[in-house]
């Protein structure tokens, strides 16, 4: 969640948004998934927004809403589309920083996460086709896109520890 939230940082900065806003939006998105993983028993991301419904202004909720597809909800806000776009990308970055030698970011550029996309088995959990829709939503090439979230994520490595 930490890298999530610091690449929501990164965007608002980018859009010139409420930087804290998205930061504390993207930290506490899943506050809910390891406990409540599944959304058919009420869980993720349900049991989040019902958690901080007095705590996170409309356009915070709904975002996190709206991150999760099979919610159904609109994503209309930029920040419900960047927290969308960052969410899955930001994990199958940590993936490929894990498979290289030296388990870093900074190892990591866009080359080598547009090749490991091909690979299906590699981060099967990760949806690409949501990276993919994500950047599109942005209204940014994928490239670029995968860019900022690396350049996001190596502003905080070492809190990442990789």
């Amino acid at each position: 969640m930490l890298a999530v939230a610091n690449a929501m940082a990164y965007y608002a900065k980018k859009f010139n948004e409420d930087v804290e806003k998205w930061y504390v939006t993207g930290l506490l998105h899943d506050l809910d998934y390891e406990k409540y993983p599944h959304p058919q028993e009420g869980g993720h991301p349900y049991k989040a927004i019902e958690f901080l419904k007095d705590k996170l202004d409309e356009e915070s909720l709904k975002a996190i809403l709206a991150h999760a597809s099979y919610t159904g909800a609109p994503r209309e806000s930029l920040m419900a589309k960047t927290l969308f776009a960052v969410d899955e990308l930001v994990g199958f970055i940590v993936a490929v920083a894990l498979i290289k030698p030296d388990k870093s970011l900074n190892s990591v550029d866009v080359e080598s996460v547009k090749k490991r996309f091909k690979e299906k088995r590699f981060a099967a959990g990760v949806n690409r086709e949501e990276i993919f829709q994500g950047a599109a939503e942005l209204g940014i090439g994928l490239e670029e896109h995968i860019q900022n979230v690396i350049n996001s994520m190596k502003e905080i490595s070492n809190q990442l520890g990789i």
